[in-house]
């Protein structure tokens, strides 16, 4: 089964690497664009029967910082 778990800082964290892509797109001349939030995509294989809490454990353990960010599980057909 393929899975993509999304990865994203939480409101109010601050994201300096979305505020640079913010003022790169204003420096191109791209108006109306008012936030920019940089987040990351882990796409994995996993076994068929790996069951719902073994993705939430592995999230909550390695794959995101629990302080600082949100994921999301999206199993992918």
């Amino acid at each position: 089964m393929k899975v993509r778990i999304h990865v994203s800082l939480k409101p109010g964290v601050l994201d300096p690497q979305g505020r640079a892509v913010h003022h790169a797109l204003e420096g191109l001349g791209y108006k109306g664009v008012e936030d920019v939030r940089i987040g990351r995509l882990v796409e994995m294989d996993v076994a068929d029967d790996t069951t719902d809490a073994a993705l939430d454990e592995m999230c909550q353990r390695l794959l995101a910082n629990m302080v600082i960010e949100n994921y999301r599980i999206e199993k992918v057909a």
